[in-house]
């Protein structure tokens, strides 16, 4: 009797139990980075890049320079686009001839969403039941993003280009490199065979 208990059980808690990991796994896709990726497949099979050298830095007197393009997140986004790299290839000292070239940006700006939202609103209380319509007006946020791009060096010629929405606004320190590596490996992610 036990048994059959046990038994009839665990057959109810199966659907349950499929149910919570389908929407659990459904939650998880929806915390990824988006990433963004082109290349230019006509070039990409003719060109091996077995070294790499940076095609410049940022410069300019933006004024994301002092919040995230700074100095410091920059050297954060070249170590792990290194990183990325070393596998593959080595990143040679400026001046160095190399296979391909490596640029990067940090970015971010306001974006001002599609417009109001309607609809009703509500909540059960002491008194009853109090509801309305509301109008919440446009909503403005804040969208980071962090891009990589390999040239082929002879012909300066673009190879791959892959960004990541990746925002850095009011981060820094630890946090700023936790996003910047999760971007950098997202990016990654897509990179073509032999860029």
């Amino acid at each position: 009797m036990q048994r059959r208990r046990l038994s009839k059980v665990l057959s109810m808690r199966k659907p349950a139990v499929i149910l919570l990991a389908s929407a659990a796994a459904v939650l998880a896709a929806g915390c990824g980075l988006t990433v963004k990726s082109d290349a230019n497949h006509a070039l990409i099979g003719s060109v091996h890049c077995g070294s790499y050298a940076w095609v410049g830095s940022f410069r300019g007197n933006s004024p994301m320079r002092n919040t995230i393009a700074n100095p410091l997140n920059e050297e954060r986004l070249r170590s792990a686009i290194a990183a990325h790299l070393a596998p593959g290839g080595t990143v040679l000292p400026p001046g160095t001839p190399a296979d391909c070239l490596v640029g990067y940006g940090i970015g971010g700006n306001y974006v001002l969403s599609d417009g109001p939202y309607y609809g009703y609103y509500g909540y059960y209380g002491y008194y009853g039941y109090p509801w309305g319509y509301g109008w919440s007006g446009p909503y403005v946020y804040r969208e980071g993003i962090i891009a990589v791009d390999v040239y082929e060096a002879k012909s300066r010629q673009p190879l791959w280009h892959a960004s990541a929405d990746q925002s850095l606004f009011d981060v820094s320190g630890p946090e700023a490199a936790k996003r910047i590596d999760e971007a950098v490996a997202a990016i990654f992610a897509k990179r073509p065979p032999g860029v």
